[in-house]
């Protein structure tokens, strides 16, 4: 549970930092593949489905990220962390945040 608030506000963080910007710096694409890893991460040890996860790792993306293109990346390799059998978050982390 600790790890859920702790994801949450660092995105959201992250969310209000960024607000008044219109792209996505290099930084801001790189936090935001760690934070949906460790989302990740943390829905599947609370045994979540892969479909809410998906659903509230999405909803992650679009409140941080601006440019369409790079939503669309992000939501791949959301998707590539949610069917990973993996769910240990440093594993996600250097496996799709390159």
């Amino acid at each position: 549970m600790k790890k859920t608030i702790l994801a949450a506000i660092s995105i959201s963080v992250v969310a209000i930092a960024y607000a008044n910007t219109s792209t996505d710096s290099s930084e801001m694409l790189d936090q935001q593949c760690k934070i949906s890893a460790e989302a990740v991460s943390t829905l599947k040890e609370l045994r979540y489905g892969n479909t809410s996860i998906r659903k509230d790792v999405n909803s992650l993306i679009n409140t941080s990220l601006k440019v369409q293109e790079n939503r669309d990346e992000a939501r791949k390799a959301l998707n590539k962390m949610v069917d990973d059998a993996s769910s240990n978050a440093s594993v996600l982390e250097k496996k799709y945040c390159s």
